[in-house]
């Protein structure tokens, strides 16, 4: 990492892309790790590891208008780990609810939509599991409004739907919601604006500057090829891993639709992040 990528999970405006990924013990591939300990002064420097070229979303995209006003525009400042970056945070899965993970079951009655079960692995780039990884999920109701103060979509809201999860990845990296689809919205940033249904999702590693934001979109979506967030992903097969499947073993009769999608950390498989 080249500058302090540690991030507390607020409520998120619309959009996405706040900028700047995580490390997740996951460097870029190429990427070279820099030096333990500095000669000239003794110094303990962790390791850090450079954003990998051509595979994530640039931090200024000219299609997506608020990244002019939000993306460095100075040389990064590299802040050292001390020991509140790298330790840290205590999670558990005793610290997750049923109800974390199931969106549709948070209140008294059940959200309007169609009922989803969204599942996958969270994998390192040789295929193997990541366990112990939370993943916390946030996204619109049905009607495609978000459950927060500056919402200015006229859409209605969803009493029996907040639009947030989470859920603790087990042993063999997997994790598993039940929520609803999404639905679009208009977002202003050009003329006819829309984004595309999505699932925003944050995973933390073992420590809080290692955290990773991406989203997650719907097979099919004939707003995909007309959304600058998608499409600033600059790699085609990289935007085609950010579609989750369609996966009718999944789904449960006269109940929900499945929808299985993989997310992974580093390599040439790597999912973009934010």
């Amino acid at each position: 990492m080249t500058a302090d990528a540690s991030a507390s999970l607020t409520t998120p405006a619309r959009g996405g892309l706040p900028g700047g990924a995580g490390g997740m013990d996951s460097p870029g591939e190429g990427a070279e790790p820099s030096p333990r300990a500095s000669t000239d002064t003794g110094k303990l420097v962790l390791p850090s590891y450079q954003r990998p070229a051509g595979l994530h979303p640039p931090l200024d995209s000219d299609g997506y208008r608020s990244t002019a006003l939000r993306h460095p525009k100075q040389p990064l400042v590299l802040l050292p780990h001390r020991l509140t970056e790298v330790t840290g945070p205590l999670l558990g899965a005793g610290l997750i609810t049923p109800t974390d993970s199931d969106l549709t079951t948070q209140h008294d009655g059940e959200p309007q939509g169609q009922r989803i079960i969204l599942t996958g692995q969270v994998l390192d780039s040789d295929g193997r599991p990541v366990p112990d990884t939370l993943i916390e999920i946030w996204q619109t109701n049905a009607a495609g409004r978000y459950r927060h103060s500056r919402e200015h979509h006229p859409a209605p809201l969803d009493p029996n739907f907040d639009g947030i999860g989470r859920a603790i990845t087990d042993s063999a990296g997997r994790y598993r919601f039940v929520t609803i689809v999404p639905g679009a919205y208009p977002w202003g940033n050009h003329h006819n604006a829309w984004r595309p249904a999505h699932i925003h999702f944050s995973l933390f590693g073992r420590a809080f500057t290692q955290r990773l934001v991406t989203q997650m979109y719907f097979p099919g979506d004939p707003l995909l090829p007309l959304d600058p967030i998608f499409n600033s992903v600059p790699d085609e097969k990289a935007r085609q891993r950010m579609i989750a499947g369609f996966d009718i073993e999944l789904t449960q009769p006269e109940w929900a639709l499945g929808y299985h999608w993989d997310i992974v950390l580093r390599g040439r498989d790597a999912t973009a992040f934010e």
